[in-house]
């Protein structure tokens, strides 16, 4: 008897065994640095979250070198998350950028040693102009922090690598205590997956976060009939080519949603050799009072509700509980790839009656 041979594995050198450990080890020593961050931080912190908050205006981050760089993308972050902020070069506020900051703002100026020069002769300005400063720096034995309002320290970390000389650890954790300051404060406002979906119309976060009228089908893809039709009437009379729903919509004399019938339903009444339900009212073998969403919840949210009660198909329908469409699970798994990593069920926020609710 033959055999399948083994597939071949990958020889790994000695050298690429040496590159693998020292990456394991810059990543582990940067790791702990963030480890480190988290038990040292103190109430300064709430200070700095405090002090955003209040601001009317916006949060000017500003930095050089690294910093700079970790600075454009907390600006990033602070925007995408219900804080308004922009990023402020210190060289370009020498020539004339320093128009943009307002006394209604406050800076968050970024860096390590806190005696960068390019920072430290934005001071006077800033005091002359009486805009409050944040600093996020090593330590408080600076000159950046001594002139701060409020001095968020992240530490001294020895940087990673061969060397210890390009900033690592620092960045790493200046970019931690960036992103948890923008987050802290995106929970303190209430900021929601609808918020953050207003941000973000177009790529994958986009297409994920978009409302449910979006993707449901509806006019001629839908099969809507009433609930006093026979069976077999709704089965011949409501048929249509193409792209079809596995579930028929039905209502009553005013259009009012009142049932759902689908494939599955069809499929137990020959199972259990019921025919003669075939020329009787749907009504009578129909799912009645199905789990409906309005048509502009995200999907996501959709998603956590048909995951949650096992069903492939929900009648969309408006504040008057008229059908307007249906969301089959197979349009939904074309338009995302892995939704529950948007809406885990644990973080799912309550649904209002008149975004999902059960029919009356």
């Amino acid at each position: 008897m033959m055999t399948q041979p083994s597939p071949s594995r990958a020889v790994i050198s000695a050298e690429d065994v040496e590159q693998l450990r020292e990456a394991r080890r810059i990543i582990r020593q940067e790791a702990e640095s963030l480890n480190r961050l988290a038990e040292t931080l103190d109430s300064s912190f709430c200070e700095a979250v405090q002090l955003i908050r209040s601001t009317s205006g916006c949060v000017i981050v500003t930095g050089v070198g690294k910093a700079g760089l970790i600075g454009q993308k907390l600006v990033a972050t602070f925007a995408s998350t219900g804080t308004r902020a922009h990023f402020l070069h210190p060289t370009e506020a020498r020539h004339g950028d320093l128009g943009c900051v307002g006394s209604t703002d406050v800076v968050l100026a970024l860096s390590n040693s806190g005696e960068s020069e390019e920072l430290i002769s934005l001071i006077p300005t800033l005091r002359q102009m009486q805009v409050p400063l944040i600093a996020l720096t090593c330590d408080t034995d600076n000159t950046l922090a001594r002139y701060a309002n409020v001095v968020v320290r992240f530490g001294k970390h020895p940087e990673a690598g061969s060397l210890g000389l390009a900033p690592s650890c620092s960045t790493t954790a200046m970019l931690a205590l960036g992103d948890a300051l923008a987050l802290v404060l995106c929970q303190i406002k209430g900021f929601t997956s609808t918020d953050f979906a207003r941000f973000h119309p177009a790529g994958s976060l986009g297409r994920q976060l978009c409302p449910v009228r979006d993707v449901m089908r509806s006019g001629d893809q839908l099969r809507i009939a009433t609930e006093t039709e026979t069976v077999r009437e709704v089965m011949i009379h409501h048929s249509h080519p193409g792209r079809r729903t596995g579930a028929v919509i039905l209502t009553d004399a005013t259009g009012k949603l009142t049932g759902l019938f689908t494939d599955s339903d069809l499929a137990r009444l020959f199972e259990n050799r019921r025919d003669e339900q075939l020329d009787q009212p749907i009504r009578d073998v129909m799912t009645p009072n199905p789990i409906t969403v309005g048509p502009d919840i995200l999907l996501p949210e959709a998603i956590h509700v048909m995951s949650e009660r096992k069903l492939s198909e929900v009648p969309v329908i408006d504040l008057d509980r008229t059908p307007i469409g249906m969301l089959d699970i197979t349009d939904v798994l074309q338009r995302v790839e892995s939704a529950d990593r948007i809406l885990k069920p644990s973080s799912a926020p309550a649904f209002s009656p008149a975004s999902i609710s059960r029919s009356a």
